[in-house]
């Protein structure tokens, strides 16, 4: 692709950085940008710088937020003893346009996979474990993409929890999204009536988790 402009090109190859955006879809979006009021454009970039320097995470449940608590957990119409655990706050989007759960939830950055170099010292394990220990949390719902690296996630989660409350008065109940979901499947591409389906009829992690360990 040859540009008549280095700044049209820069432009280009800056769009053509963010996931899914080729060269081609990155000039359109450019030549569409030129076109509009400077004015317009001015505003889009300081949106965006805006939002990159500005946007927290909320110190409760990791969830992307524009203070210290995101508006759901310092939502009080919410089931506050309901932990949703999800991998990332995609994931949260998807659920929440489900218009289903009226919990809160943990975003624990990923799922625990070795060959990626990702272990559970890389996730928010440890602050899930102390937000159960601390909270007066009832149940513990893991809605993670249903594969091998998903599943190890639940088991290892659930193993810890059960060895941080033996002796403690009231057990909290864990549970997972009910499988409508293909295995394999990613999260973030299930449609709608599935993931309502899926949060509707969780099951018990027990159910499904693969012995022989």
């Amino acid at each position: 692709m040859i540009f008549s402009s280095s700044l049209l090109e820069n432009a280009v190859n800056e769009f053509a950085k963010l996931p899914g955006i080729g060269k081609k879809t990155a000039l359109r979006l450019v030549l569409h940008l030129i076109k509009q009021d400077a004015g317009e454009v001015s505003h889009f970039s300081d949106t965006i710088a805006k939002m990159r320097n500005e946007i927290k995470f909320c110190s409760r449940c990791y969830n992307i937020s524009d203070s210290t608590l995101c508006n759901i957990c310092s939502n009080s119409m919410r089931r506050q003893e309901m932990i949703c655990v999800v991998e990332n706050i995609r994931d949260v989007i998807a659920i929440e346009s489900t218009q289903q759960f009226n919990g809160i939830y943990h975003v624990l950055g990923g799922i625990i996979s070795p060959l990626d170099g990702i272990g559970p010292a890389q996730l928010t394990i440890d602050a899930l474990v102390d937000r159960i220990s601390k909270e007066e949390i009832e149940e513990i719902i893991f809605a993670l993409s249903p594969t091998i690296q998903g599943d190890t996630t639940i088991y290892y989660i659930s193993k810890k929890l059960s060895a941080g409350s033996s002796g403690k008065g009231q057990p909290v109940k864990i549970t997972s999204i009910a499988r409508g979901i293909a295995f394999g499947g990613e999260l973030e591409y299930a449609d709608e009536m599935t993931l309502a389906k899926s949060i509707s009829n969780r099951i018990p992690v027990e159910n499904f988790i693969v012995s022989g360990n």
